[in-house]
């Protein structure tokens, strides 16, 4: 009787156990079904959204690609604004139309992200400013610059300022990057991936099945009440699996980044402005970080964003602005006088 009731419960067991692995087969076909789709569907989506959101500046070459350019607004000197890590033009659309009101003012797209074309690697802050020093002259868009870096951007605009010195009447920092908070690698492996490439590297096979582009808006309105100039046209170019892999470019030449910005000691007496969000608390030294860069001129000042944490283009523009056109009144007296 014992052994009969054995059998029944081994059957029991047995059919339980099949039961279990139709559904996991079930489930990975449905889920393998999906990314298929999702895989096909992705580049004609992409084409689609390059007909509706066509680029709103110019695209210029600079030397076997081509970058996306937007300036508005007449007068000198010329802001050029650079954007931070997997950013681009369009979130400061509202600064730029604001900035316009008292002088030409400049946005671009690094080599693949917005509009821009993917470019050569490495992606890092010596090859940001030369193509940048590039857009510009094949622009016609004649110096001296008002140079505007937030974030990643900082470190670039740091070695443009140091490279093309003749052309910078002054210099705002938005929430820069700071070289002592990124790692030093040594010569020869800088491009070994860190935790930001990886997370990168994830979101760029996500795009390949439309992943983030089913996600990207859903979790962002809810987790954001910023304000984004163009939402629809900005995240048809964030989704893309292009703006992953420009993402993920930019964040393994992090630290060549930060070795060729370190590299840069001083502006000299070049006019600089420091604005920080004041509620930018994470990590705990950025204060101190921020503070440090004021000793990059012996013209500087510190500003602060009261209501930001990181995006002050976003969070609180009207401070980003306000910075921006004091540089821009700074250097007009200046030569007046």
């Amino acid at each position: 009787m014992n052994d009969q009731n054995q059998i029944g419960k081994d059957s029991t067991s047995s059919r339980r156990g099949r039961g279990c692995l139709l559904r996991l087969g079930a489930s990975l076909a449905s889920l393998l079904g999906l990314m298929l789709v999702g895989y096909i569907f992705e580049p004609p989506a992409e084409a689609a959204d390059a007909k509706t959101y066509p680029p709103p500046g110019e695209l210029v070459d600079v030397g076997g690609h081509r970058l996306h350019i937007k300036c508005t607004g007449n007068g000198s000197p010329a802001v050029v604004i650079e954007a931070g890590l997997g950013d681009w033009s369009t979130s400061w659309g509202f600064v730029q139309a604001e900035v316009a009101k008292t002088t030409r003012v400049c946005t671009y797209d690094r080599a693949g992200m917005g509009w821009s074309e993917a470019g050569p690697l490495p992606r890092d802050a010596a090859q940001f400013a030369k193509e940048l020093y590039t857009l510009l002259q094949n622009a016609n868009v004649p110096g001296p610059y008002v140079m505007v870096g937030h974030s990643l951007g900082g470190l670039g605009v740091r070695v443009f300022v140091h490279d093309y010195s003749s052309e910078v009447s002054g210099v705002v920092l938005i929430e820069s990057m700071n070289p002592k908070q990124l790692p030093q690698s040594p010569t020869g492996v800088r491009s070994q991936p860190n935790p930001q490439s990886r997370y990168y590297s994830v979101l760029t096979g996500l795009a390949r099945f439309g992943v983030v582009r089913v996600l990207a808006r859903p979790v962002t309105r809810m987790s954001s009440s910023s304000i984004i100039p163009d939402e629809k046209a900005y995240y048809s170019r964030f989704v893309r699996v292009q703006s992953m892999q420009a993402a993920m470019g930019e964040s393994q030449g992090l630290p060549a980044s930060g070795e060729e910005a370190a590299a840069v000691k001083t502006f000299g007496d070049l006019p600089l402005i420091v604005l920080t969000g004041r509620l930018h608390t994470d990590p705990p030294n950025w204060q101190t970080w921020q503070t440090e860069l004021l000793q990059l001129s012996s013209n500087s000042q510190q500003l602060f964003a009261e209501k930001s944490e990181h995006n002050i283009q976003i969070e609180e523009p009207d401070a980003a602005v306000a910075a921006i056109i004091q540089m821009v009144e700074q250097v007009r007296q200046t030569v007046r006088k």
